[in-house]
């Protein structure tokens, strides 16, 4: 499949996604307006934003700033822990529209699974699906016990896990899972938060294909048919993020990268709710 930055996968539930798109973790105030305005006059069409981030009154402005048709975003939100429950969720939800200025949402997810309020979660999110409210449903930050304990819960399956992934987390198990139950895996902290972009194997073919660390990351993570939503306030690293799509790793180098897991996670491991 040739990719390119038009490039959009079909969900579960037949809705278009784009392969690539921002992250806004981290991103306050007028850094995540820019950030969002910039990305979507270099052609980004996937803005992801979550209650916790405190920036979607930002995020909001700068999609209607942009000018851009509104059917021609893909904007994601999620409710976060404490705000998690049945109609909690709803209320949740309403604000989060409420502040972004939108009429609806293209994807909503649950953001970290709450294991006592996860099932009533997620009928809340089912209802606003039903509703028209949002086109489509998922998770983040699941992994295999979550899903399971979801999936023996619910007869909608989840259309996106968002989970952290990179080379050196490599969920290879949680992806051929996923794939299984046709759920997307989105990848958010793709770069490791640039803590491994001087890896000499990730140099070594930035190098070979004279491109960037993070290039050779997201292309990675693409090639493995994983959505990527990199996070930056950075015009430069906004404009490098996209320039993936004039060359490709070969068999032999994405098994290279396969081999760099060393399960190196930026965020707590979902198996923490365990211990």
């Amino acid at each position: 499949m040739d990719l390119n930055l038009n490039t959009r996968i079909e969900l579960n539930n037949g809705i278009r996604i784009p392969i690539i798109g921002l992250g806004t973790w981290l991103l306050s105030r007028d850094s995540a307006y820019n950030a969002v305005l910039w990305a979507l006059e270099m052609g980004y069409r996937l803005i992801d934003t979550a209650t916790i981030y405190g920036n979607e009154r930002k995020v909001g402005k700068a999609i209607n700033a942009s000018g851009i048709p509104r059917d021609e975003i893909f904007i994601t939100s999620k409710v976060w822990k404490s705000d998690q429950g049945y109609e909690n969720t709803l209320t949740a939800f309403d604000k989060s529209l409420k502040k972004l200025g939108l009429e609806y949402l293209d994807l909503y997810l649950i953001h970290w699974p709450v294991p006592e309020k996860s099932i009533e979660t997620w009928k809340a999110l089912e209802r606003l699906y039903n509703e028209g409210k949002t086109r489509a449903i998922g998770v983040s930050n699941y992994n295999l016990h979550f899903l399971n304990e979801l999936l023996r819960s619910t007869s909608k399956v989840p259309m996106i896990n968002q989970v952290e992934f990179s080379p050196f987390l490599y969920q290879k198990e949680l992806l051929n899972f996923c794939k299984t139950k046709k759920i997307y895996l989105e990848a958010y902290s793709p770069l490791t938060r640039a803590t491994k972009l001087n890896n000499p194997k990730i140099l070594e073919l930035s190098k070979n294909h004279n491109k960037t660390s993070a290039q050779i990351m997201i292309r990675w993570g693409l090639q493995h048919q994983i959505i990527e939503i990199p996070k930056s306030g950075n015009k430069i690293h906004l404009k490098e993020n996209i320039n993936i799509f004039d060359f490709s790793l070969n068999e032999s180098e994405m098994h290279e990268l396969d081999n760099l897991n060393e399960n190196y996670r930026i965020e707590n491991d979902p198996i923490l709710y365990f211990e």
